[in-house]
């Protein structure tokens, strides 16, 4: 936004005090530029009258910092006559920071609302001088724009507290679930539970969907995306594996898409690194994998995906004791947790696909070895992995005596066994940083030198300067890797 200078400044009034942390303090500034109508200037926590005398001032009065166009002025001494309020800003002071990072979101809204662009409202701590007030009839006036830029400022914090999900704007904890569930006709293959409804409409399921088979999962908003939907979650009590844990869901828009109403959605199955002990960091929206599925299925890059985010293991991976993903005698079933239960979970509640066409994992680090694990296990239910910075072998020493059940939960021989049956194809695309340990990344290239072949199909994405977290694997996978899961696996079908 460019403000021309030689106008007049209406002075400046205080509309709080210690209305921002640290005694910052809020301001309305009104300015009239030549023959234009007075501007409102909502801005916070700096001398709003020094900026009003910047601005009043004639344009020849001193050089201005900057030109329209954010270029220096010219060496031969010539004056703009217009200056950037980004440059009258910064002439008062250096301080920048924000206090908060709805704040920042709040204040750039407030900025668009009163007519000035994002830069223009920097937080800068007050030196203790005062606005001076104003007289007479342009107090009144003052009083207007500051409600005007009140109700900017309600109308741009309402969506920003529920991006944030600050109270009384968040959904957390409200009941969640997942879609309607049509009625289908009797010959169709429904698997429709006994406690579901349908919404009146007679459809016909294509053969390779399984409708939710019950009973609902009591699912909680644990957070509401930007796009409306919502990750819930559930304390899920396994039947098979006996282990009770938390598992995050979430499922596309594209998943309430009436083209796809009758159609299953491929899932895939996200497990953390370490802990992944009542927490699973896939489900916090700032990883924005969610958000990236999506993105990548407008895209064309990936099928929407309905994501299934469990626990990894029963208890803290501290003192070198973790599960391997793994049912290792003598502790919680892990492994019949991950491949059998969180699945089973899916089928109840969502509209699934049956074939293994439709079954995928995704992980990071210990997640990543036991998804790679789970697919080289259980090649007839699951299809595909993609693993990033993982183990290759199992390590727990909680395997200690038990030299045959860890031998059959390694996928150096699990992969070996596959490619002696010659099948069924699975497919594992593998992701690490050039910045992680030397040694992982030599053991996943030797997994797939060695193993790489028939039946097991590879592939390495080598991330330039990557680490081994989560913020660098989820960008990655946009850049080759969900594509190459994705064209491996089936997607939902539209109706005729």
């Amino acid at each position: 936004m460019e403000i021309p200078r030689g106008g007049r400044a209406l002075e400046a009034t205080l509309a709080a005090r210690g209305a921002v942390d640290n005694g910052v303090e809020r301001v309305t500034l009104r300015y009239r530029p030549p023959g234009g109508m007075p501007l409102p200037l909502g801005l916070n926590s700096y001398d709003a009258a020094t900026l009003g005398d910047w601005l009043a001032a004639p344009a020849t009065d001193r050089p201005a910092r900057t030109t329209a166009d954010g270029s220096p002025p010219a060496e031969t001494g010539e004056t703009p006559v217009r200056v950037s309020a980004v440059a009258a800003v910064r002439e008062l002071s250096d301080d920048q920071v924000w206090r908060s990072r709805a704040g920042d979101a709040v204040r750039r809204q407030v900025g668009r609302s009163c007519g000035m662009s994002d830069e223009v409202m920097p937080s800068v701590p007050s030196e203790g001088r005062r606005g001076r007030r104003l007289s007479g009839g342009w107090r009144v006036t003052a009083w207007v724009s500051a409600a005007v830029c009140t109700a900017g400022l309600v109308a741009a914090a309402v969506p920003v507290m529920r991006h944030y999900e600050i109270p009384p704007f968040s959904q957390k904890g409200d009941p969640v679930s997942y879609g309607t569930v049509p009625l289908v006709a009797a010959t169709a293959p429904t698997g429709l539970g006994p406690d579901h409804s349908g919404d009146g409409r007679i459809a016909t399921v294509p053969a390779g969907t399984l409708l939710p088979t019950g009973p609902r999962a009591p699912f909680k908003v644990a957070h509401t995306l930007d796009d409306g939907t919502h990750i819930g979650v559930v304390t899920l009590h396994g039947k098979q594996s006996g282990y009770t844990g938390k598992v995050w869901v979430w499922a596309p828009k594209a998943y309430d898409d009436p083209k796809y109403a009758n159609s299953g959605f491929p899932v895939m199955i996200a497990l953390p690194g370490g802990p992944g002990y009542q927490d699973n960091y896939w489900m916090d929206p700032s990883l924005k994998l969610e958000e990236s599925i999506t993105k990548w299925y407008q895209q064309g890059k990936s099928k929407p995906f309905l994501l299934a985010m469990p626990v990894l293991n029963p208890g803290p991976d501290d003192k070198g004791i973790y599960w391997d993903g793994s049912d290792i005698p003598g502790q919680p079933k892990m492994g019949t947790w991950l491949t059998q239960d969180v699945p089973a979970l899916m089928r109840a509640n969502f509209r699934t696909l049956r074939s293994r066409d439709g079954w995928a994992y995704m992980g990071s680090s210990s997640g990543g070895f036991a998804g790679l694990k789970a697919v080289l296990k259980y090649p007839d239910r699951f299809k595909a992995a993609l693993i990033s910075g993982p183990d290759i072998v199992p390590d727990s020493p909680l395997w200690a005596g038990h030299a045959a059940q860890e031998r059959e939960n390694n996928p150096q021989v699990l992969a070996q066994q596959l490619i002696t049956r010659k099948g069924p194809d699975v497919y594992l695309g593998f992701q690490v940083g050039t910045r992680e340990n030397r040694s992982t990344i030599a053991d996943i290239q030797k997994f797939i030198a060695t193993y790489g072949k028939g039946p097991v199909h590879t592939q390495l994405n080598l991330i330039q300067g990557g680490q081994h977290n989560a913020y660098t694997y989820v960008p990655a996978m946009g850049t080759g890797p969900i594509q190459w899961i994705s064209s491996h696996l089936a997607g939902p079908t539209p109706s005729p």
